[in-house]
């Protein structure tokens, strides 16, 4: 038995029950969750904007201890920790070949198959395939990445999806180099997280950009050297300081066509505009054919930060044993489990950073 955060239609109310894990497969194993940070993602998945099955347990940013495996499972073993991976990659599709596992087209299979029974007997699925708004959960073995015990597991959650996508779009999709400028658009906490990255990539001016004054004292404590508020002055004021050129990157961190083309504009000619942020298929972006050339910008897509969890994981312990990453930071708020349609008020609101889930 599970205790859930179960969603039965679209923008739905999260209602708590209970719920039957379904028999472990060969190569799956079951996790006791300690925290399952609420992401943005959640929401998209709640409203429509994601697809994905119902009824449904969300949470895909999490991390707990393996209580069984299955029959087939070499890699991981009872009281192991680890830290929930939603987009696990295959290793044997085109993408995984060519070094591109964050594109790995297996990636979401499990989202498609149940994962519980609610008491009625009714078919319940893992939101991302994770499922992490749940006291248990059942996921592949391929789906868990082992974690020292040295790291909270209240911290590691925060490594499943916030971390991995905001330090990897610094680092492997938009490759910031020391002395670069780079802007971070939305500091939710994947905004957080990139500030961070831009900062251990050796940034030397890092600009954070929402429209929550309340977040820029923690904006400047994880790496930002300037706080502007959105506006439509704000390509000019970012080329105030970036010496009249605009910044060198844009890391767009929050899915609307307006943030997009604000972080577009906001860089210089020849720079770089990674997006992060998942928005609606509905929300058009427009670009004169004029400016793509003329100021040989790129504009970028970024699923997952272009990471490897596997790889990238160890080295974001290394810069959290080493102080350069702060993961406690990223929190702003913590709920128990039947609270967390708190979390999902705040998000909607744009109040805090990450709201984490104790169990």
């Amino acid at each position: 038995m599970t205790r859930a955060a179960v969603l039965r239609e679209l923008d739905g109310p999260l209602t708590m029950e209970e719920l039957t894990l379904n028999p472990l497969g060969p190569a799956q194993v079951r996790v006791r969750l300690a925290a399952a940070g609420v992401c943005h993602s959640d929401l998209s998945l709640a409203n429509g904007t994601l697809r994905q099955p119902f009824p449904v347990v969300l949470g895909h940013e999490g991390a707990g201890t393996v209580v069984e495996v299955g029959a087939e499972v070499t890699t991981l073993a009872p009281g192991d920790h680890v830290v929930l991976n939603w987009s696990p990659p295959c290793r044997d599709c085109w993408f995984c070949g060519a070094g591109e596992p964050y594109l790995c087209v297996h990636a979401d299979d499990a989202r498609a198959v149940p994962f519980a029974r609610s008491a009625s007997g009714e078919d319940v699925y893992a939101g991302l395939g994770t499922g992490a708004f749940a006291t248990e959960t059942i996921v592949g073995a391929h789906a868990c990445i082992p974690v020292p015990a040295d790291i909270p597991l209240e911290e590691a959650a925060l490594l499943g999806c916030a971390v991995l996508t905001g330090v990897g779009a610094v680092t492997n999709s938009a490759r910031v180099r020391p002395g670069q400028s780079v802007v971070v658009v939305g500091l939710g906490g994947v905004g957080l997280a990139a500030l961070q990255g831009a900062r251990i990539a050796g940034a030397k001016t890092i600009v954070a950009v929402d429209p929550s004054p309340s977040k820029e004292d923690l904006a400047r404590r994880l790496g930002a050297t300037d706080f502007l508020p959105p506006s439509d002055k704000l390509a000019k004021e970012i080329r105030a300081l970036t010496g009249g050129r605009g910044a060198d990157h844009a890391i767009e961190c929050v899915g609307r066509a307006d943030t997009i083309r604000a972080a577009w504009s906001a860089t210089r000619r020849g720079g770089t505009a990674t997006v992060v942020g998942l928005g609606s298929p509905k929300d058009m972006l427009s670009l004169s054919a004029l400016e793509v050339a003329y100021f040989a910008r790129s504009l970028t897509g970024c699923m997952y930060g272009s990471t490897d969890p596997s790889v990238d994981v160890p080295i974001l312990l290394d810069h959290w044993r080493a102080g350069r990453l702060d993961l406690g930071a990223l929190v702003t708020d913590h709920v128990a489990l039947d609270d967390i349609g708190e979390a999902f008020t705040r998000m909607r609101e744009g109040r805090g950073a990450r709201t984490l889930v104790r169990f």
